[in-house]
């Protein structure tokens, strides 16, 4: 009987690099991912909280570089953490020329400001969170992804939602929103956008890179959450080429 060919493990670098805030739960969405990976034979992770392992160069010491990732993680990154022209040119090539996914998680929009292409690359930058940490109310725009189908049409998390900015629904697939029609506005000089459109997770295409981020993954909480776990897994497969989801924009949601 014929034996199926082997799967070829993939190799996922995570980076929790902080500049700035330091999360709680960057241990946490660390340990999670790695851990996805041992349980579903699907990849191996290398946990990191540096950005050495960002470059084509040949690295010493037993080192490996992009060359050997199929995929990168920023896991809660904050501030300025990849300044070297020579990195970063390395990073957006392996992403937009070569195909390797990215996803970025919570704080990852608070990264790289400085960095005009990354904002581009990932969606946008982070601008506020309104309401701090709180009982959102989610609306699944995309039920049928396999990123957030474990989610019913609305509910609520209790998470902290970053407000993006030179962010565009036309530039993304918004998988997950805030139902603006369940928000307070009163009095709450951190709400910037006038269209109250808040995005809670998207997919889009960087080149030939698939990209995921989602602002969920704030508390160390949420890391226990199936639903959430669940989502930050399938987008990861997604990443990396094992599973197709959909990156066309569409309009917002009728309200």
């Amino acid at each position: 009987m014929a034996q199926p060919a082997p799967q070829h493990i993939k190799h996922i670098l995570v980076i929790g690099d902080t500049k700035g805030f330091e999360h709680d739960s960057v241990s946490s969405a660390m340990a999670a991912i790695y851990n996805m990976g041992k349980q579903s034979g699907l990849w191996d992770a290398t946990l990191r909280t540096d950005t050495e392992l960002l470059t084509k160069k040949k690295l010493g010491n037993n080192a490996k570089n992009l060359d050997y990732f199929d995929a990168i993680v920023f896991a809660s990154t904050t501030g300025e953490i990849l300044t070297d022209p020579d990195q970063r040119a390395d990073m957006l090539s392996a992403i937009h020329d070569e195909g390797k996914g990215f996803v970025g998680i919570h704080a990852a929009l608070d990264t790289n400001y400085t960095w005009p292409e990354y904002g581009e690359m990932i969606g946008g930058w982070f601008d506020q969170h309104p309401w701090m940490t709180f009982d959102a109310p989610i609306i699944n725009e995309a039920p049928d992804s396999p990123i957030v189908h474990q989610f019913p049409k609305t509910f609520t998390k209790h998470d902290e939602i970053y407000q993006p900015k030179a962010w565009s629904r036309d530039k993304v697939n918004v998988l997950l929103s805030l139902d603006p029609a369940k928000l307070d506005y009163n009095n709450n000089p951190r709400v910037h956008r006038a269209d109250h459109d808040f995005a809670v997770a998207w997919t889009k295409m960087y080149g030939k890179g698939h990209v995921f981020y989602s602002t969920l993954g704030h508390t160390v909480e949420a890391w226990d959450d199936p639903q959430i776990r669940t989502m930050y897994f399938e987008a990861i497969k997604w990443s990396l080429g094992l599973t197709e989801a959909s990156t066309t924009t569409h309009p917002r949601p009728a309200q």
